[in-house]
């Protein structure tokens, strides 16, 4: 059994915590039956879920992918729905920026994981012809994207909202 929606629980309850994107007295009010039911159905944990726990100058910060931005044949339909959430992205910047919300889209590049079966992780052979076209000569790993995440989350990145932040090595510039 996969503890993937363990892990998201985690980091969402983390990062929400650190910073302090909850308000104190309402911070109870998310717990695991929350992410885990959202999970459970295979949703995302959207903001219409999160919006009313989330304090005035709170932040969200979505999650698209590289793929909304350059192509791969036979991921059209997932592309598109990356996509889509980038443009989401800039409809909830605008729309919560009267409560002070900052809402950007971090977008990753190839990351050695689960996606596509493990394929980028587990073939040498797709890994290295991946990182032959990444600026930085190699393939993501999971530490180089979560790492960031408290930083654009923090009071440092103030004045970002509506913002596609891609991390991607500097795939196929």
């Amino acid at each position: 059994a996969s503890d993937r929606p363990q892990r998201i629980f985690e980091v969402v309850r983390d990062v929400i915590t650190e910073t302090g994107a909850v308000a104190g007295k309402q911070r109870r009010a998310l717990d695991s039956t929350v992410l885990d039911d959202a999970v459970a159905r295979q949703d995302t944990v959207t903001p219409q879920v999160l919006l009313p726990l989330i304090a005035d100058g709170g932040r969200i910060l979505n999650v698209s992918s590289g793929l909304a931005r350059f192509t791969v044949p036979g991921y059209a339909a997932y592309a598109a729905i990356e996509g889509a959430v980038e443009v989401l992205t800039r409809y909830q910047a605008q729309e919560l920026a009267e409560r002070q919300i900052r809402v950007n889209v971090l977008v990753p590049g190839a990351i050695a994981t689960d996606f596509g079966g493990g394929l980028v992780r587990d073939n040498p052979q797709v890994n290295q012809m991946i990182a032959a076209a990444i600026a930085l000569g190699r393939v993501g790993e999971a530490d180089d994207i979560g790492a960031a995440v408290p930083a654009i989350l923090s009071d440092g990145f103030g004045w970002a909202t509506g913002t596609r932040i891609e991390l991607s090595g500097g795939q196929s510039l």
